[in-house]
């Protein structure tokens, strides 16, 4: 019994000291990949799928496709770091980060799906919903990560109200709001990450 109370003790205590750390798995390159699969993205919507709101399905499989190769990319990197990883804690900060930001991503499919099924009207909204829901992703990791994403929080935030209250009418849809927001969003991490966690230290 005290050999139970114990274990649970030591990885409780393990938990605890992996919120206070900075996770390192996320990686500049990853998150600038996509940043720019969204500036591709938009190219493509440009040429293929120039009436979004007339071709809705494209639409949505083109962004969900890059979503989904995003996720994949970042998800292998994570897995490939986490069983070569020695350290017991950092095996447990991986499954940290991933517990905190994995939710915004189920919810922004399932609020996706209940719009295309029961609210068409409502469609356009959508890349104003993604980076809010996004958004809240990044607020529930961000006291794993340099402090300075926090605002990229801020900004994910910021730019789905705005993409709800002017990406309506003929801008509704537009390739352009999600390369103002993703494309801008992810470069901007990825330039944090690289500054706070990856670039040499040189010496006076």
């Amino acid at each position: 019994m005290h050999l139970h109370e114990a274990l649970a003790q030591v990885s409780e205590i393990r938990l605890r000291v992996a919120q206070t750390e900075t996770f390192r798995g996320y990686r500049s390159a990853t998150v600038a990949f996509s940043g720019f699969m969204a500036l591709t993205g938009a190219l493509a919507q440009t040429v293929w799928i120039p009436e979004p709101l007339d071709h809705v399905t494209a639409y949505l499989g083109l962004w969900i496709g890059i979503a989904v190769v995003c996720v994949v990319t970042v998800g292998t990197e994570l897995t490939v770091r986490c069983r070569l990883a020695r350290s017991a804690l950092a095996r447990q900060m991986t499954v940290l980060a991933v517990e905190q930001f994995s939710p915004c991503v189920f919810a922004g499919a399932l609020i996706t799906y209940a719009m295309v099924r029961f609210a068409t009207e409502s469609v356009w909204m959508l890349p104003g919903v993604w980076a809010i829901v996004f958004s809240l992703g990044v607020f529930a990791s961000w006291r794993l990560l340099p402090k300075a994403i926090f605002w990229v929080g801020v900004f994910y935030m910021a730019a789905g109200v705005l993409c709800l209250v002017f990406a309506r009418g003929d801008a509704a849809l537009s390739p352009w709001t999600m390369v103002a927001t993703f494309g801008v969003g992810q470069l901007a991490t990825a330039v944090i990450l690289y500054f706070a966690l990856e670039r040499p230290h040189g010496h006076a």
